[in-house]
C-alpha cells in the first residue's frame, strides 16, 4: 500500500507539472500544425484517404501529402512523400490506385499510386496544368479544369502561346471586355475549361470548348461538376451572361461525355451551383439563389428530375444556407451542413417528405462523406480549440470515433481555451450572438486587455473553427481577450438577420458591434475596459475605417485590406454585382450609398492609433485602398503604420509572411494597450 501511495503521490506530480508548464501557442507551433482536408472513401469502404498540409517556415513553402486511414479507425499511413502539392486524391473504381495531382515535377499533374505502395507514375502532360480533378464512376475517364486560351485548337497552341507571352519583352496587356483580373491573377484573355482524359493514355479532350468559363470565375460552390452514376454525362457550372463581372447568374449544364453542345437545365435568374447526381441517376441535385446579383442569398437544394425536366426544393422551409451535401446510397436521404449560430451544424433531410433532422448541431462539422453502406460518414470536425481531424459517426450522429491525431503530439503542452458564448440586444432590440476567448492560464481575479475581432464577408460568421488566417487562439497568446460577434449580416442566424446589412453597412452592425462591446465590458469584470483595441479583414478592415470616424473608445485598430473609399473601390474590385448589390446601384447613377457609407467622408475625425494592412495582389479590394486610408492618418498627425505585401493578394498565404504578420499585429496591439 505504501509503494502505491508513493507512486500516486509521484503520478500526481507528473500531471501536475505537465499542467503547470502548458504555455500559449506560439507562432512556430501554430504554423507547423498540419491541416486535414478532403477524405475520400475507398469503394469498399474500408479505407479513407485524405490530405495533410503543412506549411514550412524555414523554407517558406507549403508542402501537402496524402495519407491513409482505416475508416474503423487505427494508424495512418503516408502514400505521398513528394515536395510541393500532393493532393486531391481520388479512389480508381477497383481501391487498387488513387488518383490525385501533383506540381513534384514543377507543373500540377494527375499522377496514379498503388495503394499498397510503390512509385507514382505521371499520367497526364497538359500544358496548361490540372485542378478539380475527379474520375467516372466507370473509371474509364480523369476529369479536370485546366486554364486555357479559348482560341487556341489544342494544347501545342495554348503552349505556344504561353511560351511566347513569357518570352516577350513586352509586358504590357491590352483587354476589352470585364473582368479583366479575379482574385489575385490576371485573367490575360484565358478561359477555364473542362476536360476528360482516358484512364488508359490518350489525348486530353476539352468538354466546353468556347469563350465562357466552366467551371465559373466564382461562385462556384465547394465542387462545379459532377459525373452521372453511369459515367455517360457530366453536369457543370457556367456563366453564360454576356459580363460575368456584372452578374451572378451560374446555371447548371450537362453535356455527353462523347461530346457535343452543352444542354442548360436551369432557368433561374440568380446563382445555381454544385450538381450532384442522386446514385439511382433519377435526379441532380443543386444549390439555388433566387436573388439575381446577390452572392449571399439562402441557397436552397433543389432536386431536377432528369427524366421530366421538373424541380422541387427540398428545403423551402428551411431557414438556414446549405453548404455542402451528399446523397446516401439509396438515394433516399441528403446529408447536409450549414452555418448554425457559430456552428457548422449538419443536418439529414428525407427526400420524399422534406422533413429536416439535426445529426450534429455543435461545432464545425464539413468535408462529408458517406460510407458505400449507408451506415456512417467520414468527415472532418473542428473547433476554436482544436484543429481539424477525421472522424466516423453513425447515421444519427450519436455515435462519433475519431479517426486521425495528426496535431496531438504537438499540441500536448499547448493551452487552448474554448469559446464561451453570450448573447445580446443589439440594434431594433434584435438578438445577436458573442463568444469570447480567453488566453492560456487565465486568472479571473486579474483583468486583461480585449481584442473585438470584426469577420469579413460581410455575409459570413465567426464560427467554432480552427482559423489560420485570423486565429483567435493567437490574438490570446499575448495575454489578450479575444472578442468574436457576428453583427446584422452574418450567416447562420436567418436569412432576414444576413439581408440586414445590404444598403446599412456601417448602420445597424456599427451598432450591433458597440452593443457588444458594451455588454462584456459590462458583463465581464476581468476584460479592461480601458484596454480594448479592434481588428479586422475585408469587411472587417471596412468596419475598423468605419469605427475611427465615429468613436474613440478603442486604444488601436487594425484594418487589413478594408474599403476606405466606396467610389473608388467599385472602380477597382472586379466583382461588380457585390457594390451594385450592396449600394444599390453605381456610383454614377445611385451616389447616395456609396457616400453615406464611406469611411473617407468621416476621415476628419480619425483620432485612433492604426495599423494599415494590405496586398499588391489584392484584386478583390484594391492596394489603393490601403494607401488611401495610410495618407489620410499620415496627413492628419494620427499614429499609423502600413505593413505592405508586393506578393499577397486579398489573404496572407506564405508562412514567412504570415509570420511577419501576426508580430506586427499583435506587436500594434500589445504597444498601444500597454
Amino acid at each position: 500500500m505504501k509503494h502505491i501511495a508513493v507512486l500516486c503521490c509521484l503520478l500526481f506530480f507528473v500531471v501536475s507539472l505537465c499542467a503547470q508548464t502548458k504555455h500559449a501557442l506560439t507562432f512556430d507551433e501554430f504554423i507547423s500544425l498540419g491541416r486535414v482536408t478532403d477524405p475520400q472513401v475507398s469503394p469498399d469502404g474500408k479505407t479513407v484517404a485524405f490530405v495533410v498540409t503543412v506549411h514550412n517556415k524555414a523554407e517558406n513553402k507549403t508542402n501537402s501529402n496524402i495519407y491513409l486511414v482505416a475508416a474503423d479507425g487505427g494508424p495512418t499511413r503516408p502514400l505521398t512523400a513528394a515536395k510541393g502539392a500532393n493532393n486531391t486524391p481520388r479512389w480508381l473504381p477497383d481501391g487498387k490506385s488513387l488518383a490525385f495531382i501533383s506540381t513534384r515535377n514543377g507543373e500540377a499533374q494527375i499522377w496514379t499510386v498503388p495503394v499498397i505502395g510503390g512509385d507514382a507514375q505521371k499520367v497526364s502532360s497538359i500544358s496548361t496544368g490540372v485542378s478539380d480533378l475527379q474520375v467516372s464512376p466507370d473509371g474509364k475517364w480523369f476529369s479536370f479544369s485546366s486554364e486555357v486560351y479559348p482560341d487556341c485548337p489544342n494544347d501545342e497552341s495554348n503552349k505556344q502561346r504561353s511560351e511566347q507571352v513569357e518570352q516577350s519583352k513586352v509586358k504590357a496587356k491590352i483587354f476589352d471586355k470585364l473582368p479583366y483580373r479575379v482574385w489575385n491573377s490576371w485573367k490575360d484573355g484565358k478561359r477555364t475549361h473542362l476536360f476528360v482524359l482516358p484512364t488508359n493514355g490518350g489525348a486530353s479532350r476539352d468538354m466546353t470548348p468556347g469563350d465562357m468559363d466552366s467551371p465559373p470565375i466564382d461562385l462556384g460552390g465547394s465542387w462545379s461538376y459532377d459525373w452521372s452514376s453511369d459515367g455517360s454525362e457530366i453536369a457543370f457550372t457556367r456563366n453564360a451572361d454576356a459580363v460575368v463581372a456584372l452578374s451572378t447568374n451560374n446555371d447548371i449544364f450537362v453535356v455527353s461525355v462523347k461530346g457535343g453542345e452543352p444542354k442548360r437545365i436551369t432557368d433561374n435568374p440568380g446563382n445555381d451551383s454544385q450538381p450532384l447526381y442522386s446514385p439511382d441517376g433519377k435526379f441532380i441535385a443543386y444549390l439555388q439563389m433566387k436573388r439575381a446579383g446577390f452572392e449571399a442569398d439562402e441557397r436552397q437544394l433543389i432536386l431536377y428530375a432528369r427524366a421530366t425536366g421538373s424541380r422541387r426544393n427540398v428545403t423551402e422551409r428551411f431557414d438556414f444556407s446549405v453548404n455542402d451535401f451528399l446523397w446516401t446510397p439509396d438515394s433516399k436521404s441528403i446529408y447536409f451542413n450549414a452555418d448554425d449560430k457559430s456552428n457548422e451544424s449538419l443536418f439529414r433531410i428525407d427526400v420524399a417528405s422534406g422533413k429536416v433532422d439535426v445529426v450534429i448541431d455543435k461545432g464545425y462539422n464539413h468535408s462529408l462523406r458517406i460510407l458505400p453502406d449507408g451506415k456512417g460518414l467520414i468527415l472532418v470536425k473542428e473547433s476554436i480549440s482544436q484543429p481539424a481531424e477525421l472522424f466516423r459517426i453513425d447515421q444519427t450522429g450519436k455515435i462519433v470515433k475519431r479517426l486521425t491525431s495528426t496535431n496531438d503530439e504537438k499540441l500536448r503542452s499547448i493551452e487552448m481555451n474554448p469559446k464561451e458564448e453570450f448573447w445580446f440586444e443589439g440594434a431594433a432590440g434584435a438578438k445577436v450572438h458573442g463568444f469570447i476567448v480567453k488566453p492560456a492560464g487565465f486568472d479571473a481575479a486579474k483583468t486583461y486587455p480585449m481584442i473585438l475581432l470584426v469577420h469579413g464577408g460581410p455575409q459570413g460568421q465567426w464560427g467554432d473553427q480552427f482559423h489560420y488566417r485570423w486565429s483567435a487562439q493567437m490574438f490570446t497568446s499575448r495575454g489578450f481577450i479575444a472578442v468574436l460577434i457576428n453583427p446584422r449580416g452574418s450567416t447562420g442566424y436567418g436569412q432576414k438577420f444576413t439581408d440586414e446589412i445590404s444598403g446599412d453597412w456601417g448602420g445597424k452592425p456599427y451598432e450591433d458591434l458597440m452593443k457588444g462591446v458594451d455588454y462584456v465590458l459590462k458583463t465581464y469584470s476581468y476584460i479592461d475596459g480601458n484596454r480594448i483595441a479592434a481588428a479586422g479583414a475585408s469587411y472587417g478592415g471596412y468596419m475598423i475605417n468605419w469605427i475611427a470616424g465615429h468613436t474613440t473608445r478603442f486604444r488601436c485598430l487594425v484594418s487589413h485590406d478594408g474599403s476606405f473609399d466606396m467610389r473608388s473601390m467599385y472602380g477597382t474590385t472586379e466583382e461588380l454585382w457585390f457594390p451594385e448589390w450592396e449600394f444599390r446601384g453605381t456610383p454614377y447613377l445611385n451616389p447616395e450609398l456609396y457616400e453615406k457609407w464611406s469611411p473617407s467622408k468621416y476621415a476628419a475625425n480619425f483620432k485612433t492609433p492604426m495599423l494599415v494592412v494590405h496586398g499588391q495582389l489584392d484584386y478583390r479590394l484594391d492596394v489603393s485602398e490601403g494607401y488611401q486610408l495610410f495618407t489620410a492618418l499620415q496627413r492628419q498627425g494620427v499614429k499609423s503604420k502600413m505593413l505592405y505585401f508586393p506578393d499577397e493578394g486579398h489573404f496572407v498565404t506564405k508562412p514567412a509572411n504570415a509570420e511577419l504578420w501576426y508580430k506586427t499585429v499583435l506587436d500594434w496591439i500589445e504597444e498601444n494597450t500597454k
